[in-house]
């Protein structure tokens, strides 16, 4: 029995959006799969949260991933596959009064 590769990078670390955030893009051509988890530590408004992919690290789209939605502080995660080597997660906060977030991410990666 082989063993699987893993590998945890912190993306951000008590990052403030008051708007929009795109994380720095993550390169894991080796994956076979990767989860990202978000911890909303402060949370005014709902947070929008978008996986995308790259070919490139430059230019971007949506991965096939059903955006998550979140409403009140705490952790939620997703897993995507199939997404070839760079990944990074766009996220919103909208809300009618001073919508804002207090994030972690995480992106674990496995092969």
């Amino acid at each position: 029995m082989t063993m699987r590769s893993t590998m945890t990078a912190v993306l951000e670390r008590a990052a403030l959006v008051n708007d929009e955030l795109a994380t720095e893009p993550y390169e894991l051509p080796w994956a076979q799969e990767a989860r990202f988890f978000v911890q909303a530590h402060e949370l005014t408004g709902t947070l929008e949260l978008t996986t995308e992919i790259s070919p490139d690290g430059l230019t971007w789209c949506p991965a096939d991933v059903p955006q998550v939605r979140v409403e009140t502080p705490g952790m939620t995660s997703w897993l995507v596959t199939g997404f070839g080597q760079w990944l990074r997660v766009r996220c919103r906060v909208s809300g009618d009064e001073a919508p804002a977030a207090r994030l972690r991410i995480y992106l674990v990666g496995k092969s």
